[in-house]
């Protein structure tokens, strides 16, 4: 079964690792922090749990950025000394992963880590197919929270889609929502609609936990296929010459993103969603 490097032992990888190796999906999770001792600790601590839990997957640890070859998707996420992974910091790192002999894709994890993709495409240029972002996917759960609060159902019978930029360019495609494999207008008065628009910025970014539930099913579709859309981070072609990372659904196949699929937006909100690109 394929191996799954996550680079950062911190509150937003150590939690994934939990996760992924829980759900007996891939072979190994490989945990990857400078502060070595700290993520052999929790890789330990995670595999000592398998046998309450029930899990087969190995949990291994490294020090070493180099020890993600031979992983069938990389996952940055945060490191014990220094946080969610970005910035300039972030970029030196990428550029070592760039370095390794692989071609595997590269899933980014955390919920400020969207710069740092198009970064990845413009001054390394890694193939845009490789990068993807998994946090819209965690909006879109704390999205369906605060619905089916408010009408007393579970977020499971609901399906609402996210597009654009988070958290001030990022539409809630409303015309397209369900509640009950119906249109979710049926249940769902409009000034509710327009509350839980409004209360969008606040949702962001998602906590670890929710972050590390959306990463690990991406994760899973990077390492064995999936015939689910995910809404995530990707490139899509402005139509200015550059690519630019937006929430948007997408097709993933083994190795990275398949296709780059159209949100499903009314006239008004697509209006929204373009002008949030510019």
């Amino acid at each position: 079964m394929a191996m799954v490097a996550i680079i950062g032992a911190g509150a937003l990888g150590s939690a994934l690792a939990h996760t992924l190796a829980g759900r007996s999906r891939v072979g190994e999770v490989r945990l990857i922090d400078p502060e070595g001792r700290i993520a052999e600790g929790k890789a330990l601590d995670i595999q000592q749990s398998s046998p309450v839990e029930q899990f087969s997957t190995r949990l291994t640890a490294s020090t070493s950025y180099a020890a993600a070859a031979g992983a069938r998707a990389i996952v940055i996420a945060d490191l014990v000394a220094g946080g969610e992974i970005s910035g300039e910091a972030g970029l030196a790192l990428l550029k070592q992963i760039a370095r390794l002999d692989t071609t595997a894709p590269i899933l980014f994890a955390g919920g400020m880590q969207r710069e740092l993709m198009g970064r990845a495409i413009s001054e390394i240029h890694i193939a845009p197919r490789r990068l993807i972002g998994s946090a819209p996917l965690a909006l879109e759960s704390a999205v369906r929270a605060v619905t089916a609060a408010l009408i007393d159902v579970s977020p499971a019978d609901l399906s609402i889609g996210v597009a654009g930029v988070p958290p001030r360019d990022a539409v809630i495609g409303w015309d397209a929502a369900t509640a009950f494999h119906r249109p979710i207008g049926d249940v769902l008065a409009p000034h509710h609609m327009s509350a839980v628009s409004s209360r969008l910025p606040a949702l962001w970014p998602p906590s670890p936990y929710t972050l590390a539930s959306a990463a690990t099913r991406v994760a899973e579709a990077l390492s064995n296929g999936s015939r689910r859309r995910y809404t995530s981070f990707a490139a899509i072609d402005t139509g200015a010459g550059r690519d630019l990372i937006a929430a948007v659904p997408v097709e993933i196949v083994e190795g990275g993103i398949g296709k780059v699929l159209e949100p499903a937006l009314s006239r008004h909100e697509r209006t929204a969603f373009e002008n949030g690109l510019r």
